[in-house]
Order: structure tokens, then sequence, then C-alpha cells
């Protein structure tokens, strides 16, 4: 949760970028408004001063943070009352890990209804992956399709989300759905724990920020699921059990976050999408994607939190 003198310092620096922004850079042309020469000295001018004048505040903000946790940083976020957005590297690919299962819960709803969720699936010892908390448990009697997105969205549980990619059609069969929503973007190839064995640069199992954030805002906030189905994927979040650290450590207190996390094999790579519920206001929908650049690089969490608290400064 950002503190006030987190809050303060930002302004400050908001502020001291806005300013920058307004300067004209004089340099850069000649006094009648032409370009100016092309010496040494007045090509130097234009390189330094035409960032500063296109630059955004929470632009420099944000690149400030990669520059702090050296890291990739993509952030895509919309405040769905104005259509005001944040966006960095928001049209860059990063590996989206864990964060599909929100998505992967949404299109078990739309497929089978709330109506179809008690259907159990029955699973061996054999299919059982790292990290399935809540699946290890219960071999013997199997699970629903309920139960299973509730082990894949609140725990990240990974048979769960292998098993719920069975009663899609395979990761193809997600993907296909979220074609339908109008996402070109997104590919799906690999199950788990494959498909977060990712390399920077490589395709597969890979999205954009923005494209994460426009697919979750469908499920939670279109008119994609009905009314029952989209109550019940936002209570999932709501009390999802792995992103204390994350988005909801940066935005103020009071406001409401239902998110999924992720996290890749190696490359610090560490993800969370949200909707977020400002008191009194429109929700915010955000993608906040982030890696580094070797393959032993370990992820922080409070870069994913800053990042989420200028979000949240800039569009409250």
């Amino acid at each position: 949760m950002q503190t006030p003198q987190h809050a303060h310092a930002r302004r400050a620096l908001r502020g001291a970028l806005a300013a920058l922004a307004l300067v004209v850079p004089l340099a850069a042309c000649g006094q009648d408004g032409s370009p100016a020469s092309s010496s040494p000295s007045s090509a130097r001018s234009a390189v330094t001063t035409t960032p500063i004048a296109a630059t955004t505040p929470f632009n420099g903000e944000l690149k400030e943070l990669e520059r702090k946790f050296d890291a990739r940083l993509g952030v895509y976020a919309i405040d769905t009352g104005t259509g005001r957005e944040v966006a960095h590297r928001d049209g860059e690919r990063f590996g989206y890990h864990s964060t599909f299962k929100a998505l992967e819960a949404g299109a078990v709803l739309r497929k089978y209804s709330l109506n179809g969720m008690n259907k159990v699936i029955k699973y061996s010892s054999d299919d059982l992956v790292a990290n399935s908390p809540i699946t290890e448990k219960h071999v013997e009697t199997g699970m629903t399709l309920s139960e299973l997105c509730d082990a894949a969205v609140r725990y990240s549980d990974n048979t769960a989300a292998n098993l719920l990619f069975d009663a899609l059609g395979g990761p193809k069969g997600l993907e296909s759905d979220l074609r339908k929503l109008g996402d070109k973007v997104t590919l799906m190839e690999r199950i788990e724990p494959h498909l977060s064995d990712w390399v920077p640069g490589e395709t597969r199992d890979t999205t954009t920020p923005r494209a994460l954030a426009k697919d979750l805002r469908a499920y939670v906030l279109g008119d994609v699921l009905r009314k029952r189905e989209r109550a019940q994927l936002t209570t999932w979040l709501k009390t999802n059990t792995t992103g204390n650290e994350v988005i909801r450590a940066g935005v103020p207190e009071g406001w409401v976050v239902g998110d999924k996390t992720g996290s890749g094999s190696g490359y610090g790579a560490r993800n969370d999408i949200a909707v977020v519920w400002p008191p009194d206001s429109a929700p915010i929908v955000m993608a906040i994607l982030t890696n580094r650049g070797k393959a032993e690089d370990v992820h922080d969490n409070k870069l994913i939190a800053e990042a989420a608290s200028v979000v949240a400064e800039t569009l409250s």
C-alpha cells in the first residue's frame, strides 16, 4: 500500500516532469519556427530536447522504475469511466505466465455456465505437476470445474489449470476463445509448467499488457459472461491469495482489488493483472508485466507495487 511520503514524492516528480514537458524546444527551431541549421550543436539540442517535450509525467516515472529495478516494465491501465489510459511498452510482448488462469476461468464459465460448473473432473497422481497445492489433496475424489477454477485463480494451482485446459480443448481452445473477444495478439501453445519457461524474444505463450488488460476487462466487466458468471469470476479474483505484495500493495487503502499474478521460471519474470475498484468511481483495469535480462535474475514485487502506485496516482 502506498505511503503518504511516497505519494508526495511521486506528485513532486510528476509536477517537475510536467513542467519540463511544457518547455518548447527552441534550440531545435529557428526563430520563425522553421528547422534550425544542421550544425552539430543544433543537432545535439534537437536530440536532447525533443524527448523531454514528448514525455508525459507517468512515462518518466515508469522509466525511472525500470532504471531503479534494472528491469523491463510493461504497463497498460484504463479508467473505464473516463477512458484515460496509462501505457508504457503496452504493445511489447511478455510471457504471460500464470496470469492466463484468470482468462481461463472466464472461458470455462462462458462455455459451461454456472449450471455446468458442478461437473466432476477425475484425474490421477500422474497428472500432478509442480505447484499444485489444492489438486494434490483431491486425487482420490476429483474436483468440480468450479473447484478447479477456484484453485487455479486463487492459489495458482498448475494441475488445476491443465485440467481446465482439457475442458477447453487445450491451450489453443483458450486462444480461440480470446480471438472471439478480438484478441489477435495472445499466443498460447504449452501447458503448465512449461509455458513459464519463457526466454526474452520468443513469442510462444506471450501477450502484451494492452491485450491482457482488454481480455480481463471483457470477462470481468463486459457482456461476454452473464451477470452470475461475472460475479463468480470477480469473487475468485477479489479473494486471490497470491497478490498481496503486488498491485494490492501499490494502490491506496480502501481500493478493492481483484487480481491474478504470474511468475516465470527465469529472467526475473513477474506479472500481475487486476480490476481495481476505487471508492465511488469506475473500475480501473491494469496489466503490469515485468522481466529482467539474465536467466538467473529474480523478480522484485516492489517493482509492480510501485508501478501500480504510479497508475493509481495518475488516474485518480
